[in-house]
């Protein structure tokens, strides 16, 4: 099987192909794009409540989390390297752009909250380079509100890809980041782990300046 672009396989995904996520865990993990494509959950809702004012989406996906953040009165910009995602991000009335974290972005420096869900913080690899990046995004008194990955987990980088009906994606690196391992991975950002929160299974943090 020929390696595929991470996005074209990506893309099939987001249309519905089932499809697995190889190498980020000991077993195989299907890739939950059903989840992500629903209405924001509860335990969504949950997380979201610590965005405050207006809020960058990181690797939106098809909008679910923006979504509810602009039902709720944010100003919110979602973005995502995977068009298909944009597209239906947009098809759900949220203002996103095709764009890596790392090009030059609209409001640079200015927003309140940078919002990395559903193990984004992980996007690279590196994840000390990217809230580096991120920081550089929020205001002086903004805030980063992640997910992270069960304790115990550490971190974590592995070289992972994806797979879908006769399709497989080129390999990419991407971090694990538990609560643990969290203080250190933002202190050399030059953030702070404010709060951390376990909710119905779920574990995610704030950082600030």
């Amino acid at each position: 099987m020929t390696a595929m672009a991470f996005a074209d396989v990506f893309t099939s995904a987001l249309r519905g192909a089932p499809c697995k996520v190889v190498g980020l865990h000991a077993d195989d993990a299907p890739l939950p794009v059903h989840g992500w494509s629903r209405p924001a959950s509860d335990v969504d809702r949950q997380v979201l409540r610590h965005c405050v004012g207006a809020t960058i989406d990181i690797g939106c996906g098809p909008g679910r989390m923006s979504c509810h953040l602009a039902s709720t009165g944010h100003v919110v910009l979602g973005i995502d390297l995977v068009a298909e995602a944009v597209t239906q991000a947009r098809a759900r009335g949220v203002s996103a752009l095709r764009r890596s974290v790392f090009e030059l972005l609209p409001g640079e420096g200015r927003w309140d909250t940078a919002l990395l869900a559903d193990g984004n913080i992980g996007i690279g690899g590196n994840p000390v380079a990217l809230l580096r990046r991120v920081r550089q995004l929020i205001a002086l008194d903004g805030r980063v509100v992640c997910d992270l990955a069960d304790p115990g987990t550490g971190l974590r980088t592995r070289v992972a890809h994806l797979e879908c009906v006769g399709e497989r994606s080129r390999t990419f690196p991407w971090s694990l980041v538990a609560p643990e391992a969290l203080a250190d991975v933002a202190g050399r950002a030059g953030l702070v782990v404010e709060q951390v929160h376990h909710v119905e299974g779920r574990w995610f943090g704030v950082l600030t300046r």
